[in-house]
């Protein structure tokens, strides 16, 4: 695999039948946190997405310095895997690049 790109995931992306779904393998993350912004809830209407996850009602983020750290996984995607993530978060998501606790950027979907 190509150096890829850095996901941070504090959600679905971390299910395995997501991970099959979407990328074709399960993947190697680690742990890490993401500071600034805060959890809330949305409701998925995408088919889709709904059969991949199981879940109608996903975590998303929104800006908010008060908020506690939020941890997560950080996954290294090719990128196909990223464009296949992108497909996934649909338009319920924005992929933006965040600072992690660790030192490391990565990229981050947060609310649309």
């Amino acid at each position: 695999m190509s150096q890829g790109a850095l996901l941070f995931s504090y959600g679905t992306l971390q299910l395995a039948s997501v991970q099959l779904r979407q990328s074709g393998r399960l993947l190697d993350g680690s742990d890490d946190i993401l500071h600034g912004y805060r959890q809330i809830e949305i409701t998925i209407r995408d088919p889709d997405v709904l059969e991949a996850s199981g879940i109608a009602v996903h975590l998303a983020l929104v800006p908010d310095a008060d908020a506690p750290p939020i941890p997560g996984k950080v996954f290294r995607l090719t990128s196909e895997e990223l464009a296949a993530a992108d497909v996934y978060e649909s338009e319920n998501y924005a992929r933006i690049e965040a600072p992690l606790a660790s030192g490391a950027t990565a990229w981050v979907y947060v609310k649309a």
